[in-house]
């Protein structure tokens, strides 16, 4: 969940996305200029983009010494979570730097794919027949929770399935060795475009560095054996530190919150992030996901520029849009559009499809993820 639509599309086999930035829910946008639809090809899909959010506050970008910034942040992480410095000097001494973190990280999308090459990569039958085993073997567990949450056991197990192949990988990386490289050397490209971005970036990595020192004192965790995803994600769900800090749930009662193993932990966790994390817009129990919808002939295709499904079905039925199958009265929704090799599909988002947006910021993993849990549960999939 770490803001990066762009670099989580091309990563198979590690998504490693399970935190953003928490801003509170956005406001429903007014009057946006609706966008043509996009050239076949040569244009970059609407899904492949983040939101483009503009309350961001801007980030100093005086230069400051890297052993300032160190010293401050030791000082400053102690104080806020009640730490030894020397415990944290102690342990940023013996991290290393990871230029294979700072190579993935910087390294850019080769080209834009569409939904129909993206697809394939996370819906196969190995991935169905994989996720419905583990869903037969993990059944009493998942179920419990889906209960107590209204968060679907497939849709637990198809994240578990896309982010980590269901535990099967979890990542090699050590995450001290992660974030402090990302903390302090974050890649800039030198493009004055992405200055503040990247600014922003490094200061995110800083914070869930700072985060995963409270995270291990909390729940006794050893620094010096943690792995994950060369960003510093973790276990079978990729949490980044302060995701596991705000949504990790203790889902066995045995006093600790073991994201990295504990599969009661796990699950509870997982569905805990679904129905949090969105705010006003997090999971709704028995609530739709998507649904296939037809742009008019004559309509111009809508991209709004946050993804909050806010807008009725009557105002979308004045941009052109019809959903193709029978809608629940009262629900709301954010129009979707996947590019494919014979054009454009229209698909209709509601509240559980955006709650998935915010595991990771990127509207093709959040199809990819639904479909997948289609398919676990053994109902058909419409075409790529």
């Amino acid at each position: 969940m770490i803001r990066r639509a762009l670099a989580c599309l091309f990563t198979l086999g590690l998504v490693a996305c399970a935190t953003q930035p928490r801003p509170s829910t956005p406001p429903k946008q007014t009057a946006p200029q609706p966008r043509p639809v996009p050239a076949p090809t040569g244009s970059v899909p609407a899904e492949t983009s983040v939101e483009r959010r503009a309350d961001a506050a801007p980030v100093d970008l005086t230069p400051v010494p890297f052993e300032v910034a160190r010293a401050n942040f030791i000082r400053d992480t102690a104080a806020r979570f009640g730490l030894d410095p020397a415990f944290i000097e102690a342990t940023l001494a013996r991290a290393n730097w990871r230029e294979d973190t700072i190579k993935l990280m910087s390294k850019p999308a080769e080209r834009t794919i569409g939904w129909n090459e993206y697809r394939p990569r996370f819906i196969t039958a190995s991935r169905i027949s994989a996720g419905q085993a583990f869903l037969a073997e993990h059944r009493a567990q998942l179920s419990r929770v889906e209960q107590r949450t209204g968060v679907p056991a497939e849709i637990i197990v198809a994240i578990l399935g896309v982010e980590t192949s269901y535990g099967g990988y979890t990542g090699k990386t050590p995450v001290i060795d992660a974030l402090y490289t990302l903390a302090f050397r974050y890649p800039r490209s030198g493009n004055p475009d992405r200055a503040q971005y990247e600014a922003r970036r490094e200061l995110f990595f800083r914070d869930e560095l700072a985060q995963l020192f409270a995270l291990a004192k909390e729940q006794r965790l050893d620094l010096s054996t943690l792995t994950g995803s060369y960003a510093g994600a973790m276990g079978l769900g990729q949490f980044m530190p302060s995701s596991y800090r705000d949504f990790g749930v203790d889902g066995d009662g045995d006093g600790r919150i073991d994201l990295l193993t504990d599969l009661d932990d796990v699950f509870a966790s997982v569905a805990n992030y679904f129905v949090k994390k969105g705010g006003a817009y997090g999971w709704e129990r028995g609530g739709p996901v998507a649904v296939q919808a037809r742009l008019a002939p004559d309509a111009v295709e809508f991209n709004p520029d946050d993804w909050t499904p806010t807008w009725t079905l009557g105002e979308l039925a004045t941009r052109g849009y019809t959903p193709l199958t029978p809608v629940p009265a009262g629900e709301t929704a954010t129009p979707v559009t996947l590019s494919t090799s014979s054009g454009p599909q229209y698909w209709l988002g509601f509240r559980n499809y955006y709650a998935i947006t915010r595991y990771n910021n990127s509207k093709m993993y959040a199809m990819a993820v639904w479909q997948l849990s289609e398919a676990i549960a053994g109902r058909p999939l419409p075409p790529a």
